[in-house]
Formats: C-alpha cells, structure tokens, sequence
C-alpha cells in the first residue's frame, strides 16, 4: 500500500520522488490535496503529508492493521481540506 492508497484505490495523479508520494493532479485523484503536496503512510495506517500551498503539515497517528482495512488515509484528507474552505 502506497501512501496516497486505501482500500485498493488507484495511484492516478500521484508520483513518486525521494521524499516520497507526490500529488501531480488533484483533479484526477481520488485524494483531496494540491499540486506538490507530499507525504507517506505507514505499516499500521499512520501518515503524514505536508501541502506547502496550504502551508499545512499534517500527521495521523493511529494503529489500524491491515492499512487497506478502512479508508482512513483518504478520509482523513477529505475531512481536513473540508475544515479549510
């Protein structure tokens, strides 16, 4: 599982770099975020990302194994970009 994955979903418009996975098209992705925005998910579905156009960093500390369990990751995002509008 990829940082910007959950549950099986598709990695369209994200890359990656060595700082890890990097949103290239919010409008294709299943992810809310911005162009550039980065982060990482790890083995028990905790994560981080950091959007510099937000001026936004963010961590998510949980324990949820297996990470594809639920749609932590990509609810988490749509949660945090709706509190900012």
């Amino acid at each position: 599982m990829g940082a910007y994955q959950d549950s099986g979903d598709a990695l369209v418009g994200v890359g990656f770099g060595l700082i890890g996975a990097v949103m290239l098209d919010p409008a294709r992705s299943v992810f809310a975020g911005s162009p550039g925005d980065y982060c990482w998910g790890g083995a028990a579905s905790t994560y981080f990302w950091v959007d510099p156009l937000e001026d936004m960093i963010v961590v998510f500390m949980t324990q949820l194994m297996p990470p594809a369990a639920l749609p932590t990751r990509r609810d988490v995002r749509r949660l945090v970009y709706a509190a900012l509008e």
